[in-house]
């Protein structure tokens, strides 16, 4: 497989049964005259509010689907559902495991460059699948996880992403994926990476996965340095300098091919060779563990867990952290994006 390369121009039931009125205010949901550094905001609260259990193939993941494809969409972009099917293991009380068959659904959204090259932007869409009934027991995943950590904020800075990078032509081209079934593997990834043609493959330049972007106590990048291509440290150190002109803490780590305890949808592009920015939140210690244990968060923890990874909670005990964290992630990525796609400035 050819290593990427850059170019220099570079839930709940009662919302299941609103689907037809959910989907019809959609758009209308968010409010149109947001100002520009709440977009992303708005877009995390709407997902986490209105699309909670949102597991691969459920109802809510669907829904959810079904709402990004016309939002993007409407930015312009060639959009798209693909279904895939697959399947998990789960472990019953009794001991005893069986497998169950699924029809996830992703999203993607396109708009091509005049070069031919492209930068592939993922997060996944779906909240954690319970795989056992301890996990049940313990609230990990389920109906009510509104997954705003885990990963309806990464959804909201994708789309922020999407509509900035869409307003002009550039040279290189975006390619906007919301993965399903990302919790707890990464089998949206591999069946998107799999399906991948040899041209696509050289065309890609660089994948960023956005992926638990809130939790941590601090931004983080896991970067791939052995790509082949010395021009990801360059894009690492220019990150790092605008995280401290503008007072952004930020943790970067160069680990992601061979330390993965949290596994993330970077891992499976990293393997394959391409160019891989992993942007996430967490410690100096890793990303599994997202901030120093405490009587709010006992496990260091956020994702996974229905009384935690929600709006009310997040807002009463990260009080602001959801706005301010959206801004610090688009202040670090949308600069870097808008110089590598090339985008056309007005003139004169």
């Amino acid at each position: 497989m050819k290593r990427a390369r850059f170019t220099c121009r570079i839930k709940s039931a009662r919302l299941i049964l609103g689907v037809g009125g959910i989907l019809s205010a959609g758009l209308a949901g968010v409010p149109a005259g947001a100002a520009t550094d709440h977009y992303a905001e708005e877009q995390i609260r709407y997902i986490a509010t209105y699309f909670p259990g949102r597991m691969a193939g459920s109802p809510a993941e669907l829904m959810a689907a079904q709402y990004l494809q016309r939002h993007l969409a409407q930015m312009g972009y060639q959009s798209d559902l693909r279904t895939f099917n697959t399947r998990y293991q789960y472990h019953g009380g009794d001991g005893k495991a069986d497998w169950r068959k699924i029809a996830a659904t992703s999203v993607i959204a396109a708009k091509a460059g005049t070069t031919g090259g492209e930068i592939l932007i993922i997060a996944h869409s779906d909240t954690f699948m319970p795989r056992s009934d301890g996990d049940l027991n313990n609230n990990f995943g389920g109906l009510t996880l509104q997954g705003v950590d885990d990963n309806a904020f990464g959804v909201g800075v994708m789309l922020d992403l999407a509509r900035r990078l869409g307003r002009e032509p550039r040279a290189v081209g975006v390619r906007f994926v919301a993965l399903s079934g990302g919790e707890p593997d990464t089998l949206g990834a591999e069946d998107y990476l799999q399906r991948m043609s040899p041209q696509e493959k050289r065309n890609t330049l660089l994948v960023i996965n956005l992926d638990s972007l809130l939790g941590g106590e601090k931004l983080r990048v896991d970067y791939s340095p052995d790509s082949g291509d010395g021009r990801l440290q360059g894009l690492v150190k220019t990150l790092g300098t605008r995280a401290r002109q503008q007072g952004i803490p930020l943790i970067l780590d160069g680990a992601i091919r061979t330390d993965a305890p949290c596994v993330t949808d970077a891992l499976p592009f990293a393997k394959a060779g391409f160019a891989v920015l992993d942007v996430g939140s967490g410690t100096a210690q890793g990303r599994c563990l997202e901030r120093k244990p405490s009587r709010n968060f006992p496990q260091g923890m956020v994702r996974y867990r229905s009384p935690l990874d929600n709006l009310t909670y997040l807002d009463r005990h990260l009080t602001g952290q959801i706005g301010k964290r959206a801004r610090d992630s688009m202040a670090l990525l949308w600069p870097m994006l808008d110089e590598l796609t090339g985008g056309d400035k007005p003139r004169g």
